[in-house]
């Protein structure tokens, strides 16, 4: 993190406008308006750039096959584009295009000064080019089978024999592997760093930076018969967001870009490689940090995007939830800004499930966060007719707790582990769901313990408003809601030094009456529908809706809801046998899960358990755990998965439940 009077500056990739943007897109986005309302808390300015790639042959070819102008084209995916960011509550600071004229001007002045150098050349081009990922091959990267070599894409190659212009990338090797091993946390993750490494070690050849023109992309300035290959004039969209090369002070006060942020497809070649060439070419500092994140994968690990499906539209999830819960669309994009930034382990690749992200709702929003207000703003309304009650303390148990829980959540936020963050921040929920429990304010009230009931209240609002100041650059209009409700008068402009320090909630203020603002879901679908009307062309409302739905009555004392219940018949149908841990190994690319072989009664089974981030292959074998024996596989990550494991879900994190003493693998479970 930079210092002083320099603008926090990051970055999106720009995205390609050959499809509409999904949740994979939309994930380097979020992540990127977070940082920046979390930077905003720190006092900093800053400079938050996204936008559309729009030059590329497959852009081009899109549209042709559309039969639409290639402007007309791209003009209207970037409005998408734009309206799906807006849906999302992302609050950018510019949005370029690469067919605006302040792009093509900074493209073409790179040109000139780098061809003025000799860093660009022309020379005769021979080898493959992938349309698909827009890529050059050389003979020895392509098989027999001449398909591009990225296993995500497998596409045709074309044959290319032309003449064009190339950027002597072979000279900068050595200067990049020096920045970066003086540089350590350039390049991030670290086994990411390892693949650049490796990368520019086996060689880099020049490139080629110019194509034939098709009547589509940047010209060569003094060659109209050669466009600007996409990669290169891409890259330089970070430059022209800066100010290069007019605006002098604006570049000073921006430039270099703290963090470059983008999914892996793109970063070793391009990003982590050829970008910080053409910036020591053109003698220009380089960013601080350039950091790859991992894709959303099916069951069997297959990348969902534009290329392969499987992804939803952002606003069509959007409205997914709205009709769902019945909230209005603020809380609704807000819960599944949650369930992206919850669901995705961030350096490495997250199973994407709809029926998975709905019951997160349900779980963290619905029960935990959504009850704990609910409940405690109920009783602040019964025992103190609705004002916040003098308390001789905040409770120095959950305030030491809850400040160490948000240490955690600002460490996690700088190492860019997004789901750690808000897992530290749900930990102050879980423990003060507990806290209740152990409490007791109903029992308090009932004895005439005004001062201790006044303790407790307290406690859970002061909290909650820890836990909303934590959540808010995450879910900023329902974290507002929350605010609100706990009688808190000044929502706006929150600062992280309000969630260190404790005592934030005043006095006497007066709570809201009770509204639900993560009603359950009742019935989770296991596929999204297609939403039965036209998605919303505006965003009208910059102030959370009021709930669609009417109160719903909170129980203080524990209790089972009427329609949870089953009969002994349902329960007799499940098989619970006590097996013990023979084998545990990761899976590679799957960040959560382990492959574990679990024997019961001398058979042994293949049990995947999302529990990676919990515990270490070496700690779990020779333990016993009790098995669902009779759950229908399941296959994942191309693994038939044959039975689940019984855990306690304490404050986030997975606890096997075992037998007290050795028992037989096999016994049943009654």
């Amino acid at each position: 993190m930079s210092s002083g009077d320099k603008t926090y500056f990051i970055t999106t990739p720009i995205y390609y406008v050959n499809g509409r943007p999904h949740i994979g897109s939309a994930l380097s986005t979020l992540c990127c308006d977070v940082l920046a309302r979390y930077h905003k808390m720190l006092g900093q300015k800053v400079h938050f750039l996204t936008g559309t790639d729009e030059q590329a042959t497959k852009v081009f070819e899109a549209a042709q096959k559309a039969g639409v102008d290639p402007q007309v084209f791209v003009d209207d995916l970037a409005a998408d584009f734009k309206q799906s960011w807006a849906d999302l509550g992302i609050e950018y600071n510019d949005f370029i295009r690469t067919t605006e004229p302040r792009h093509i001007e900074a493209v073409q002045e790179v040109f000139r000064r780098l061809q003025a150098k000799g860093v660009i050349y022309k020379d005769l081009y021979e080898g493959w080019y992938c349309v698909a990922d827009e890529t050059f091959f050389r003979d020895s990267d392509v098989g027999p089978d001449q398909l591009c070599p990225n296993a995500e894409c497998r596409q045709p190659l074309r044959r290319m024999s032309e003449e064009n212009y190339f950027f002597r990338l072979s000279d900068y090797g050595d200067r990049l592997l020096a920045h970066i091993e003086a540089n350590p946390t350039f390049l991030e993750p670290e086994f990411r760093r390892n693949e650049v490494i490796s990368f520019i070690k086996q060689g880099l050849r020049d490139m080629s930076v110019a194509r034939p023109t098709s009547g589509w992309g940047i010209p060569v300035p003094g060659d109209p018969s050669q466009v600007v290959y996409v990669w290169f004039d891409a890259l330089i969209n970070y430059l022209v967001s800066a100010g290069w090369p007019n605006d002098d002070a604006k570049f000073k006060e921006i430039w270099p870009a703290n963090v470059h942020l983008m999914g892996k497809e793109i970063y070793v070649r391009f990003h982590a490689t050829l970008w910080p060439a053409m910036l020591m070419a053109l003698d220009l500092p380089l960013p601080e940090q350039v950091y790859a994140h991992g894709w959303w994968v099916d069951a069997e690990g297959r990348k969902g995007g534009k290329r392969t499906g499987g992804l939803p539209h952002p606003t069509d999830f959007i409205h997914s939830l709205e009709t769902l819960t019945g909230t209005s669309m603020q809380i609704a994009r807000d819960s599944l800004r949650y369930l992206l930034l919850r669901e995705m382990v961030f350096h490495g690749d997250s199973e994407y499930s709809y029926e998975g992200f709905l019951k997160r709702y349900n779980s963290d929003l619905a029960n935990d966060l959504g009850n704990l207000c609910n409940r405690s703003v109920t009783m602040v309304n019964r025992y103190f007719d609705g004002v916040i009650p003098t308390a001789s303390r905040f409770d120095p148990e959950i305030a030491e707790f809850a400040a160490e829980c948000v240490k955690e959540y600002q460490q996690a936020l700088t190492e860019f582990r997004f789901n750690t963050a808000l897992e530290a921040a749900w930990k102050i929920v879980a423990r003060l769901n507990r806290y209740i429990e152990e409490r007791l304010p109903w029992k308090q009230a009932k004895a005439g313990e005004t001062e201790e009931l006044a303790v407790t209240l307290y406690t859970c609002l002061e909290a909650i408003r820890i836990v909303a100041v934590l959540a808010s650059p995450v879910m900023p209009d329902a974290s507002k809601f929350l605010l609100k409700q706990i009688g808190v008068g000044n929502v706006d402009n929150l600062t992280m030094d309000s969630a260190l320090t404790t005592g934030g909630l005043p006095f006497g203020a007066k709570v809201a009456s009770p509204e639900p603002l993560f009603p359950r879901i009742n019935e989770i679908p296991t596929e999204m529908a297609s939403p039965d009307a036209p998605v919303e062309t505006e965003n009208k409302l910059s102030e959370p809706a009021e709930p669609k739905v009417a109160p719903v009555a909170v129980v203080e004392e524990p209790s089972v809801e009427a329609n949870s219940y089953i009969t002994i018949d349902d329960f007799m149908k499940v098989e619970l046998r006590v097996g013990k841990i023979v084998t545990a190994e990761p899976i590679p690319n799957a960040t959560k899960l382990l492959k574990l072989t679990v024997e019961i009664a001398g058979e042994e089974r293949t049990v995947l358990a999302g529990i990676a981030e919990m515990y270490q292959p070496d700690e779990l074998v020779g333990r016993l755990v009790v098995v669902v024996a009779n759950l229908a596989p399941r296959k994942m990550r191309g693994i038939e998965s044959q039975g689940m494991l019984l855990a306690a879900d304490v404050d986030g994190q997975a606890i096997f439940l075992a037998p007290e003493t050795e028992v037989p693998t096999g016994s049943r479970v009654r």
